[in-house]
């Protein structure tokens, strides 16, 4: 059956409409596993050389469109091996809805925001750790999704309390010893092994916490909180840039505002 109003010599049926709309669908769905990590970039770069491709090959050059022809035709392989996070969490939330009963359309309705996080016990505890010299590493999972990072530690799916994570913390804790990661609101996973950033930029000073929490930050929009073992000083890490030596009151201001325009309810209390 096709619809009343042709566009030139072509007709446009109710297949076709529903053939766009699940294509819709599916790169609204790809978009929202890239968007915020550093795969969304790689995403849009191999876009770019495919549509100068394209333009080439009309073009008639024959060489470069030879040469950019052998590049994309190893292309569904280079995707597999760049984006193999990505595939396996796309894999993954497939098999979840499936379980759930959710069905197809349970990945419209699913929504990346975190329920509310109170600020103080990460205040409070930033602050009791900054006076005993001892170091944490906690990391704010935004839009990103950081179930890679949080697998390679213990999961805990815990709530968050101030006495918890100073008892993560602790020197002789078994858990110490690696990053916290706070997801939806709840404290995800404990001893978590984060990227560590090979910028040459970073200076020496800086220990290997503060270069897994710009090695994060750099691969994903995560926030991420540092106590220093060495100094005691708080630090926030956001976007591969480092603000350090903060004051309860500047965090308390500072992730305000960069966790709340996410969709994140913060709250004070």
């Amino acid at each position: 059956m096709n619809l009343p109003y042709p566009f030139y010599f072509l007709h446009v049926g109710l297949v076709d409409v529903a053939d766009v709309l699940l294509v819709t669908v599916l790169l609204y769905q790809l978009y929202k596993l890239l968007r915020g990590s550093v795969a969304l970039n790689v995403a849009l770069g191999g876009l770019s050389v495919y549509l100068v491709y394209l333009l080439v090959n009309a073009l008639g050059l024959g060489l470069l469109s030879a040469i950019l022809g052998e590049f994309m035709s190893v292309g569904v392989l280079a995707s597999i091996i760049l984006f193999q996070q990505e595939i396996r969490r796309f894999l993954v939330n497939v098999g979840k809805v499936a379980l759930e009963g959710g069905g197809p359309l349970g990945w419209w309705r699913r929504e990346t925001g975190s329920a509310d996080l109170p600020l103080a016990p990460f205040l409070e505890a930033a602050k009791t750790l900054a006076a005993q010299e001892t170091g944490a590493l906690i990391c704010f999972s935004r839009v990103s999704d950081l179930s890679a990072y949080a697998e390679s530690g213990d999961h805990l799916d815990a709530a968050v309390s101030k006495r918890l994570l100073l008892a993560i913390f602790q020197k002789t804790s078994p858990l110490h010893d690696g990053a916290v990661i706070i997801t939806q609101g709840r404290l995800q996973a404990a001893r978590c092994i984060l990227p560590v950033s090979q910028n040459p930029e970073v200076p020496a000073a800086l220990g290997l916490r503060h270069r897994a929490a710009l090695g994060l930050t750099e691969a994903t929009d995560a926030v991420v909180l540092v106590v220093s073992e060495e100094t005691g000083h708080v630090s926030l890490v956001r976007q591969g840039e480092i603000h350090r030596n903060l004051t309860p009151a500047e965090m308390k201001i500072r992730l305000s505002e960069w966790l709340h325009p996410s969709g994140l309810a913060v709250t004070a209390t």
